[in-house]
């Protein structure tokens, strides 16, 4: 029988759950701090509807502000997603489903906006 010496896929001493180089990996600080903002980021929209002392444009707003910074801070923290040369990649994919998204979404809006408008009344 002929023996094959193939070189290893990821070298002779390296394994899967070896990780030395990558910081990409979180630790338990940065999943606590992320939780934290994720919390604080819900609690402040949730107690401005509950109180109600403000205008509902307003109120809006700042929910949808809050939620965008939520997003980020979803992307940071838990899918570890940064600016750093081995995410440009995840950072392409994530842009394009963004922007499959806000295509549907909005196409969506328009077609609902247009047959209201062309609709008969009955």
């Amino acid at each position: 029988m002929a023996q094959h010496n193939a070189p290893a896929a990821h070298g002779a001493h390296d394994s899967h759950d070896s990780h030395a180089g990558h910081d990409t990996h979180a630790s338990f600080k940065s999943y606590a701090i992320g939780f934290i903002l994720a919390v604080i980021l819900t609690v402040i929209p949730f107690k401005l509807v509950m109180d109600g002392s403000m205008d509902k444009g307003t109120i809006l707003w700042i929910i949808l502000g809050m939620a965008a910074v939520q997003i980020l801070v979803h992307l940071k923290y838990f899918l570890h997603l940064d600016t750093s040369s081995e995410q440009r990649s995840n950072v392409i994919a994530l842009l394009f489903t963004a922007l499959i998204l806000v295509i549907v979404v909005a196409g969506s809006l328009w077609i609902m906006h247009n047959l209201n408008t062309n609709m008969m009344v009955m």
